[in-house]
């Protein structure tokens, strides 16, 4: 009994051990693909990457940095994008691995009807118009307003590019004088050139002898008794009107402490108006909406009704 005892407990031994050997020769288990990512694509074709997609009720929404963004039409399919599995290293020490930069993305131009044109860091196209993205600003745009969307093949970015470089070439009027004009006057008074050009774009579409139903004139629109003021005599030339709107720019943020909000409707409605209204921005609709306009396309949040009773109380 003991003899086979021992030979029982020999044969155990013998299995466990090769049953070890074994699992130690057998690769480990590789682990599932990782999603990092979705490939979007709408019931027209178009195709775009999101970081996440989710369902919101009968809305789909998706998550792409840190803009978050109802999908604007009807979804065809969303597909996962699996992360690619990284290739065995050189069986060779003589082979050396040469880091490349990943391919800049294409430069994205958006074309309104007038000349002028803005570039964008991603643009969607529906029917009713585009929605594009410019840095961590999203809106949207009516199709009224595009003449077309270019895409330019990338160029290399210089270590000194940065958030500056946006309002230095991330604009243009499509005109080189109104550009040049611009960028003169804006240095002149201390300005930010794009909030010149992103006044002018609402006020006069860069439409040199535009002339409003209230008799503004020029590119900046200006008032005949505003114009005077700043010493703009001749209302239609492009270099003193832009001039003197810049200038009364300048006035209206050294006057409100460099809130661009407060400028941007005083130059709308008026400064006394905004003083009548305890320095805030007056509850007339058509101001609101310029203010709101222009806010979000120069990349801060204008003022927003909440309620129909929220209404500043005129100051006496």
């Amino acid at each position: 009994m003991c003899g086979q005892a021992k030979h029982i407990t020999l044969a155990l031994l013998l299995c466990l051990l090769t049953a070890s050997a074994s699992s130690a020769q057998k690769p480990a288990d590789s682990t599932s693909p990782k999603v990092t990512g979705n490939v979007v694509t709408l019931a027209d074709g178009y195709t775009f990457e999101a970081d996440q997609v989710w369902k919101q009720g009968d809305e789909t929404w998706y998550r792409k940095g840190n803009i978050t963004q109802r999908v604007p039409q009807e979804v065809k399919s969303i597909k996962p994008i699996v992360e690619q599995a990284k290739p065995a290293p050189a069986a060779s020490a003589e082979t050396v691995a040469v880091k490349t930069a990943a391919p800049a993305p294409p430069t994205i131009w958006i074309y309104l009807n007038g000349g002028a044109r803005v570039r964008v860091d991603e643009v969607t196209e529906t029917a009713d118009g585009a929605w594009y993205r410019r840095e961590n600003l999203s809106m949207f745009l009516d199709r009224e307003r595009i003449a077309r969307i270019e895409r330019e093949q990338p160029v290399a970015a210089t270590a000194a590019a940065g958030k500056n470089a946006w309002r230095e070439g991330g604009w243009t009027s499509g005109n080189d004088r109104i550009d040049h004009l611009i960028k003169l006057n804006a240095a002149r008074f201390g300005v930010d050139p794009y909030l010149v050009f992103c006044v002018i774009e609402q006020e006069s579409q860069f439409k040199t002898f535009a002339r409003s139903h209230k008799g503004a004139q020029g590119l900046m629109q200006l008032m005949p008794g505003t114009a005077r003021r700043l010493g703009v005599r001749r209302a239609y030339d492009p270099a003193e009107n832009i001039m003197g709107g810049t200038r009364y720019l300048k006035e209206l943020m050294t006057m409100f402490g460099g809130r661009v909000d407060l400028v941007l409707a005083s130059y709308n409605a008026g400064e006394g108006a905004v003083m009548k209204y305890g320095r805030n921005v007056p509850p007339y609709r058509e101001t609101r909406d310029y203010v709101k306009k222009i806010s979000k396309r120069y990349g801060i949040d204008g003022r927003k009704p909440q309620e129909d009773n929220d209404v500043p109380v005129p100051q006496r």
